[in-house]
């Protein structure tokens, strides 16, 4: 009942009116009231979306007050000292490497930017999961990188807060959230009868209501506090959790919430019922081993099996967090309360306890993307904290149950294995095809594994419980073998799979990155028993895994896996033992048989490897070469290659050299090609696959017994060596640098492992290139370099080929190596890989080098020598190179023992070798040999040995010394004896078959016959005489030549140089070897090959030969070629270079001579161009707004970077003009202003040519074959777009070329001496004449040329470049004026470009560097052709006016002369009088033009005096008035000027004061001199550049300061022997035809007597500056961060949210949404529509650049430290400016070759 009072009344006034009550000191009726109310408003029966009970409850909690106040309260209560923000995907956040102490810590932005940071190691990131910001927190990152609020830890002395104020909170809230709960266990329903839907719909119902807590938590520490009390009190659980007992509707969510419970544990209730039988089932069929594993992961489940039971609000929040699969409001805020400490630990406790219940929803979870990065959100915050993470291993087992819970996870998808013996395998491993691997569903689980292994005190933890470390090896195991391949031996395999992906991912993610985080915690003496244990763990799983696939002694054939993580694990935890621990490697190896099976399938792989190089896996597909190339780079190689490598090393340093060598021959299948014979049958390889097979086992030895990585290297010097190999290979970039070094994959060691840090070694052994710029070419990257005496002394191709993924790579090195030798002078020809010294091993690893001193491997290389001098086939200059590397190892690695040198002969069963000692086997002669031939072979003797006893007796002993060796049944009784020996039956020893007889291989070809082939020879000898046969002298070594031996220069060099150096090194080793080398060189012959063998020898001979030939050849082809490219680009233009000549102009200046003859491109004829059959030159038309954003002051304007700046464009060219035609077109007649200014400031049409042309008819059959062409073109040809047939340049339009005529130039050019007045009269009587042109343009009606035709369809074309607004300008559209101003605004627009891209001014003449072919004499006569069509009425013919003294009196008066634009009037002028010029007629106009621009620069100047001044010159100019030449002295006209303009409606009266203020100097006569020269300068250079283009007169170059005078001879308005430019008075250019004082009064008068205008309007529009600064882009802040921190966040000013996309535009500082759709429709930016945008990518750094419907990525003009893009900010270093790229950027904007220089360009459909 009282609730309904209560709820009738005013919600302010009960809030307040129940906190008074509850304050009191007995409040039970309070209390009962308060929850009568609530009973009643947070009913769970009404729908969750009534926002009723939401405004109640905020009510409830302010007492009375309103809720923002109430919010301000608490907030100023606040107590934190942690910061805590959480932030969700795709927010930026920072990361310093330098403060962290986990690796996982991160900042928010504003944390980043208020702490110091300088110099450290930080980058910027976008969040992929989310995450939250550690500053403030200890434990996670240091205190010196906290930010001033955190450092200081304000939250410390804040006030305690009162209890009243949050008496209702803590009332109200238990009610609330019991509530929530409430509808979450309504509205759940199980996902296999729900659709996700269901779900997504209750969750959005709750959506205002998690908003609120979320809004709770922001209120600060004192409010968080309230909430962690509500959410871990068990006892407000026990009492609210079940409901009322008469509340049926709680009662039924209750059971739901029951129901749900139950199937929480891992195996549900009904999976326990099941399992209980089929455990024994499978002990049954598995076998003991299984058996033993399934049992522990019993055991340990019982941990986990069990169902949850909730005991507080907290829990069960949780859990149905996890059930709805991770809301994202949900989980921000169950993190917002993180910086809560009790909060903290109850929550990471109830996390562990649903943990595996988390990752059986995953499992499920349709949405397991989105949901990983949610879990990872929540987790990362957890266990990161080392404190935290020690508490829950110790208290809750946690790493019980991430153990546990990963292998419960792989046990969904294992699969047998079919590794060895498929039919009776045991071995269970995962299938990779599976979704769970696939899609990666596990990270989570393990980067939560990898993170709390970070920690010490939780690794050990992990390393001293055995049953878990044995645990972790049979998950590991399930790894081990994975993705088997199959070599495909008939068809091509159908289907690729890419499982291999999965595969490898899983092994680094899931084994190798715990593995190297174990690894960290044993680096001392201390941890020796963690690393015995892991090994022996290791060795026992090992010794399953060999027994489950039935492994005995050889590996099955053409099978290969890459993943042996067991071998791996244990390779490195040996490794670690005995460089960090001090352990004796001895006490950790199993005996010799478990060896030789460990060493099988690490060598299988390295053999698979050659083959899948040598294209035997071919029909495989391109994986199998995908899984190969992995397998080697640079993220997964110190987890996969390197510790396969190591573990054959320690087997080979521990087992029988023989027979380790014999096996590496035999895997690699090439055991065949080791005879001395000259033919041989292979029975597992092609010929064609023999050598590269070979290569690959001697290489492979080669890295094998060279390689030091875990053999004694310091980390430093591996790091060295890893860089040089990546350096050599290519110069590289510093993040390509980073990305291609293996680091050690452990999250906490920094950048790279080792106490020398990434930088330092860097700039010791490489030299950085800073980035370069050719305007043309692409954009260089900084690069590193090696230095020079990297090349010379540490290069090592043994590393590279390791390190190498593209085969290709080591070529590169090898290439730049010489390039380096041929530069520094060292070595010229090719050669070879240098032979580098290795560092000492360690000494556990000394029996390594028994392999080089192994009879088996001797043998091998005599053969090979021999082979090799024999010339026999598929040897091979690396395969030489590569035996004597291992000639020269084993001579730098001596054996120090003897003793071992008795106890291997006795094995010697044969009489090859006397010892083991490569020392003592190199001079041994080798006499008789016995071969297995086939009977074709040119070795087989055709006569019956000799029958006489004695010689057959010497026959026979040396039968008996010639015994033949046959590697196969060497190395089964070498495994026999092992296997007897530990056996300990040494009494039944296999006797060794005899070793003739030689294993055969089932279904050869029976014809082998056995041979002797008389040798006597030695290594020795053999090495001589291929020395002189490479460098094929006859006696290339004299007897002598080892005493005048120079050692040093032995490094580098080919073949020969590797010889000498070895012999010298084996010298100096033993006085024996050098009195045989002696000896051998005395005698040596020549070697007679077997005739057989003839061509092959012939062949050596002639590659000399040949390969001198082909070069000739080649020369010869190159330099036509040359020739050729020459003649080409004489007639074209190379674009990439803008310093070609100016003097290609296709001036009229060869018009003169006689017709001019074009050649066309297409058809190749070369002819005039006429009526019928015009030519035309290749032009691009493109609208340009370069001009109109030039602006007054030198400056670029800065890029606003903060909400104070602002871009106002009204000081920019296009919009003064703009605003000075609109404010003519108030008072004057529209057709009279349109001819006043020019337009074309912005959106002005733009034309440039290569400078090719073609026919017009063969341009459109061409268009038409662009337009059948089907290929992709970066162009659209239906827009008429297409490429320059010949030089490839973008092009758009063709434009007519007039008929050259030859008759009467002569009469046309040379002046004649008449008088001005005779000349002005001439002119004026030539624009009467409109219609006299030449006959052939007469248009007759009915019959158009097709030339006239052609220049009609340019003038469209120009018309449609740019839009129609650019255009239209009068004040009715369409009419004749409008198109008469865009037509001459057109050549304007061309000139004054021009005049930008020279510089400014003509200072540099002729020759200039922007002066590109020009097309403005043709694009001039189109425009005068169009132009004829409308004639200017005489009565208004400005020319009048210029010269005459009229009376007129408009209606509407016309634009007075001193307000009209010169310029614009010279164009007039020339292009509406007859065509061709005469120049005499030009230089009139100019004068009488030059005349008026003076008397405006006047005027204008006479505004800028102080009335004072003015007076005076006035008065002084008065009186000159009457000398002979006043009307050249600018005194005497200023002071006329002044006079006139004072009279009338005066244009001085304008606020005298304010001029004052502008002229604080006092003007000199100099100062007026120069000025006016300024004003008149931009006509003058205009003037001469249009006299340029149509006369070609030379532009003579000049310095700057005179450039007047320079200028006023050009154009005639001086005599050329003008006085020196010091004493230049630009009044004396002038000439007048009538007296100069009436025309300026007229000229004045006009102004002075409108009446309608105001003073200030007329005074505006009097001083018009004609001078602009060079157009520049605005100025970009250094710092990237700037930019990016002001705009990634600044909403669209449209649409006023924060754009996806957000872009900046360069020119004019728009800020657009890119993609977006409001900026389209409002039409921000200008500059994109006006013709080319220039954008800044604000997310991606990048500048874009679009131009009309095409676009192209530019590059960026910020650079980091290095020197380097950072694209999409991927890598987030801080980004610098660079000038020189941001120069190159505005030069082709300025330049408007943005087309040609860019060739990546793309149409973007208007979805930009």
């Amino acid at each position: 009942m009282m609730a309904a009072l209560l709820l009738r009344r005013d919600k302010k006034a009960t809030a307040a009116h129940l906190k008074a009550d509850l304050n009191r000191t007995d409040n039970t009726a309070g209390v009962r009231q308060l929850q009568e109310l609530l009973d009643a408003v947070l009913n769970p029966e009404k729908p969750a979306a009534d926002s009723e009970a939401l405004d109640w409850c905020k009510c409830l909690i302010a007492g009375g007050d309103g809720f923002e106040e109430f919010c301000k309260t608490v907030r100023s209560y606040d107590n934190a000292t942690l910061c805590g923000l959480v932030w969700t995907a795709n927010f930026v956040a920072y990361r310093c490497r330098s403060c962290g102490i986990s690796p996982c810590m991160s900042l928010c932005a504003e944390c980043f930017n208020n702490g110091d940071h300088t110099g450290h190691d930080f980058n910027m990131f976008r969040s992929q999961a989310g995450g939250a910001c550690d500053c403030g927190d200890g434990n996670v990152m240091r205190e010196t990188g906290f930010c001033r609020r955190h450092r200081l830890r304000t939250g410390e002395n804040v006030p305690l807060i009162p209890r009243d104020l949050l008496l209702m909170s803590e009332m109200v809230l238990p009610r609330f959230i019991q509530c929530i709960i409430q509808y979450l266990r309504d509205g759940y329903v199980e996902p296999d009868t729900s659709t996700e839907r269901d779900l997504q719909k209750v969750l959005q119902q709750l959506e205002p209501q998690i908003s609120f807590l979320e809004e709770l938590t922001k209120m600060g520490g004192a409010m968080r506090t309230v909430l962690t009390k509500i959410l871990t009190n068990q006892q407000t659980f026990k009492e609210l959790s079940m409901g009322q007992e008469d509340n049926l509707y709680a009662k039924k969510n209750y059971d739901k919430y029951l129901s749900a419970l139950k199937n929480s544990g891992l195996v549900s209730v009904e999976e326990k019922a099941q399992g209980a039988t089929a455990d024994v089932t499978v002990g049954a069929e598995g076998g003991t081993g299984e058996m033993v594993l399934l049992g522990k992961i019993i055991l340990a489940y019982s941990c986990v099996i069990e169902s949850l039971k909730h005991k507080c609000f907290l829990e069960e929040l949780l859990f149905w967090t996890i059930k709805y699969e991770f809301p994202q409001k949900m989980v921000t805020f169950l993190l917002n309360m993180l910086p809560d400490q009790d909060y903290k630990i109850t929550f990471t406790k109830t996390f562990v306890q649903h943990y595996a219940f988390i990752m059986k929803t995953l499992m499920k979870s349709h949405e397991s993307d989105t949901m990983s990065n949610r879990i990872v959100h929540i987790s990362v915050q957890l266990f990161s904290n080392e404190e935290l993470a020690r508490h829950v291993t110790e208290e809750c087992h946690l790493l019980d149950i991430m153990v546990t819970v990963l292998l419960y996870m792989m046990e969904s998808c294992l699969i047998k294995s079919e590794l060895q013996d498929e039919e009776n395998n045991r071995h269970v491993v995962v299938n990779c095809s599976e979704a769970l691997l696939k899609n990666n569903t596990y990270w989570p689980l393990v980067s939560d594994f990898i993170n709390i292994l970070s920690h010490q005190s939780v690794a050990k933890k992990f390393l001293e419980d055995h049953s878990l470390v044995m645990l972790w090896m049979s998950f590991v195991s399930f790894f081990q073998g994975m993705n088997l391949n199959k070599r495909e031996l008939n068809e091509h395999v159908e289907f690729e799979s890419q499982t291999y992906y999965a595969a490898f991912a899983a092994e680094l993610e899931a084994c190798a990155q715990p593995m190297w985080g174990l690894l960290t915690h044993c680096k001392v003496k201390e941890t020796q028993e963690y690393t015995k244990t892991v090994v022996r763990y290791c060795l026992e799983t090992l010794q399953i895994w060999f027994d489950a696939i039935g492994f005995i002694d050889e590996p099955a054939p053409n099978q290969v896996t890459f993943h042996l993580p067991l071998h791996r694990y244990y390779a490195m935890f040996l490794s670690k033992a005995i460089k960090c621990q001090g352990l004796d490697l001895d006490s950790l190896l199993p005996d010799q048989e478990m060896l030789m099976k460990i060493m099988v399938h690490p060598l299988q792989i390295q053999a698979c490897l050659s083959e899948i190089h040598s294209n035997m896996w071919v029909r495989n597909g391109l994986q199998i070469k995908g899984q190969a190339m992995t397998y080697v780079q640079s993220h997964f190689c110190n987890s996969m290659i390197d510790p396969d490598i190591y573990l054959l090393q320690v087997c080979a340093s521990r087992l029988d050299p023989d027979y380790f060598i014999s096996s590496v021959f035999e895997r690699f299948k090439v055991v065949d090609l080791l005879t001395m014979a000259s033919q041989h049958q292979n029975a597992v390889l092609d010929s064609e696959q023999e050598r590269p097979m070979l290569e690959g086992a001697l290489t492979f030895l080669v890295i094998l017994t060279s390689l030091r990585i875990h053999l004694g290297m310091t980390d430093d010097e591996i790091l060295r060596a890893e860089m040089v190999s990546q350096l050599c290979m290519n110069d590289r970039t510093h993040s390509a640098l980073l990305d291609l070094i293996p680091e050690n994959p452990n999250p906490k060691s920094g950048i790279v492992p080792g106490s020398c840090s990434f930088e330092e070694m860097l700039s010791a052994v490489a030299d950085f290139k800073a980035p370069v710029f050719e305007p043309g070419g692409s954009m260089q990257q900084g690069m590193y370099t090696p230095k020079a005496e990297v090349w010379e002394k540490e290069f090592d191709p043994i590393m590279v080929v390791l390190r190498t993924v593209y085969r290709r790579d080591v070529q590169s090195a090898m290439d730049r190596y010489s390039a380096f030798l041929k530069q520094s002078g060292i070595h010229t020809g090719n050669p070879w890989p240098p032979y580098k010294e290795r560092t000492p091993l360690h000494h556990c690893y000394k029996g390594l080098i028994k392999l080089l001193h192994c009879k088996t491997l001797h043998i091998v290389i005599f053969t090979l020598l021999y082979k090799i001098w024999m010339d026999h086939q598929n040897m091979s200059e690396h395969v030489l190179c590569m035996v004597l590397y291992l000639i020269e190892l084993g001579l730098d690695n001596q054996l120090q023992d003897t003793k071992d040198e008795v106890r291997y002969s006795e094995h010697c069963h044969d009489s090859w070798f006397p010892g083991t000692n490569l020392l003592s086997n190199l001079h041994h002669v080798i006499n008789f040999v016995r071969v297995r031939v086939p009977e074709t072979a040119p070795e087989v003797r055709r006569e019956a040995p000799p029958s006489t006893s004695t010689e057959a007796s010497s026959y026979g002993q040396n039968l008996r010394e010639a015994q033949m060796f046959s590697l196969v049944a060497e190395r089964r009784r070498k495994f026999q004896e092992i296997i007897n020996r530990n056996n300990t039956e040494a009494a039944q020893v296999v006797r060794p078959k005899s070793s003739s007889t030689r294993w055969v291989p089932p279904g050869t070809p029976p014809q082998l016959v056995t041979e002797i082939l008389e040798i006597r020879e030695s290594m020795l000898s053999l090495l001589i005489k291929l020395h002189q046969k490479m460098s094929s002298k006859q006696n290339s070594l004299s007897a002598s030549w080892l005493d005048d031996m120079d050692t040093g220069r032995h490094a580098h060099g080919d073949g020969i140089t590797a010889i000498e150096r070895i012999l010298t090194k084996a010298a100096m080793r033993s006085c024996q070897i050098k009195r045989s080398i002696q000896d051998v060189c005395g005698k040596v012959c020549p070697p007679v090959p077997p005739k057989k063998n003839s061509p092959t020898d012939k062949k050596t001979m002639d590659k000399e030969e040949r390969r001198q030939r082909a070069r000739e050849r080649q020369q010869k082809l190159l330099a036509e070629f040359a020739s050729r490219q020459k003649s080409f680009m004489e007639t074209a233009m190379d674009v990439e270079s803008p310093d070609t000549e100016a003097a290609m102009d296709l001036g009229p200046s060869e018009v003169m001579e006689s017709e001019v003859l074009y050649d066309c491109v297409i058809c190749g004829q070369s002819g005039p161009s006429t009526e019928d059959r015009p030519t035309g030159l290749v032009v691009l038309l493109q609208a340009s707004s370069v001009l109109g954003h030039r602006c007054k002051s030198q400056e670029a304007k800065n890029l606003p970077t903060s909400d104070e700046e602002h871009i106002y464009p009204a000081d920019t060219c296009g919009v003064s003009h703009d605003v000075r035609l609109t404010l003519m077109q108030r008072f004057f007649k529209d057709s009279s202003c349109l001819q006043s200014v020019s337009i074309g400031w912005d959106g002005g049409v733009y034309v440039q040519t290569c400078g090719h042309t073609l026919h017009i008819d063969c341009h459109k059959s061409y268009m038409e074959s662009l337009r059948n062409d089907q290929v992709l073109q970066g162009f659209s040809v239906d827009k008429g777009e297409f490429t320059c047939p010949l030089c490839r340049q973008f092009a758009n339009s063709v434009l007519p070329c007039r008929p050259g005529r030859g008759t009467e130039t002569g009469s046309w050019h040379t002046p004649t001496n008449k008088k001005t007045c005779v000349l002005v009269k001439e002119v004026e009587d030539l624009q009467e004449k409109l219609g006299l042109f030449p006959v052939s343009y007469i248009i007759k009606p009915g019959t158009e040329s097709n030339l006239s035709k052609e220049m009609e369809l340019v003038i469209k074309d120009i018309k449609n470049t740019t839009q129609k607004k650019y255009m239209d300008y009068g004040k009715n559209p369409g009419s004749p004026d409008n198109d008469f101003l865009f037509m001459y605004s057109v050549a304007r627009t061309n000139l004054e470009l021009e005049l930008v891209h020279r510089g400014g001014n003509l200072c540099s003449g002729g020759a200039s560097a922007a002066a590109k072919r020009s097309c403005l004499n043709q694009l001039f006569h189109v425009l005068a052709m169009h132009m004829r069509l409308y004639s200017i009425d005489s009565a208004y013919n400005p020319w009048t006016k210029l010269t005459q003294i009229i009376q007129s009196k408009e209606a509407e008066p016309e634009v007075p002369m001193l307000f009209r634009d010169v310029p614009s009037l010279l164009i007039i002028f020339v292009l509406t009088m007859p065509q061709p010029l005469r120049k005499e007629h030009f230089t009139c106009v100019v004068k009488m033009l030059y005349s008026l621009q003076f008397i405006q620069a006047l005027a204008a100047l006479s505004t800028k005096f102080s009335p004072e001044e003015r007076q005076a010159w006035s008065t002084s100019g008065a009186l000159m008035k009457n000398a002979a030449n006043a009307e050249k002295s600018f005194e005497a006209l200023l002071s006329h000027v002044i006079s006139e303009l004072s009279k009338g409606k005066s244009v001085y009266k304008v606020k005298a004061e304010e001029t004052s203020v502008l002229s604080s100097t006092v003007w000199s006569p100099q100062s007026i001199e120069f000025s006016l020269q300024q004003f008149c300068l931009p006509f003058l250079r205009l003037s001469c550049l249009l006299q340029h283009h149509l006369y070609g007169d030379s532009l003579t170059g000049c310095l700057e300061e005179e450039e007047f005078s320079s200028l006023a001879v050009c154009l005639g308005l001086l005599p050329s022997a003008h006085q020196p430019s010091n004493s230049m008075h630009s009044a004396s250019c002038l000439q007048w035809v009538v007296s100069a004082f009436d025309l300026v009064s007229q000229w004045c008068v006009e102004v002075t007597g409108l009446s309608q205008m105001q003073a200030e309007q007329s005074l505006t529009l009097l001083v018009q500056d004609p001078q602009w600064a060079a157009p520049r882009l605005l100025q970009l802040p250094d710092n990237y961060n700037i930019i990016f921190q002001y705009y990634h966040r600044k909403a669209c000013t449209s649409c006023k949210k924060v754009p996806k996309d957000p872009a900046l535009c360069l020119v004019c500082g728009a800020f657009v949404c890119l993609k977006g759709v409001c900026c389209k429709q409002q039409g921000i930016c200008e500059c994109f529509l006006q013709s080319t945008g220039i954008f800044l990518l604000i997310n991606a750094s990048v500048i874009i650049i679009i131009r009309g419907h095409r676009f192209c990525l530019w590059g960026s003009v910020y650079l980091d430290a290095h020197g380097e893009e950072d694209r999409d900010l991927r890598r987030g270093k801080p980004l610098f400016l660079c000038e020189e790229r941001y120069r190159v950027l505005e030069q082709q904007w300025v330049s408007h070759t943005f087309d040609h220089i860019n060739k990546r360009w793309g149409p973007h459909y208007n979805g930009l």
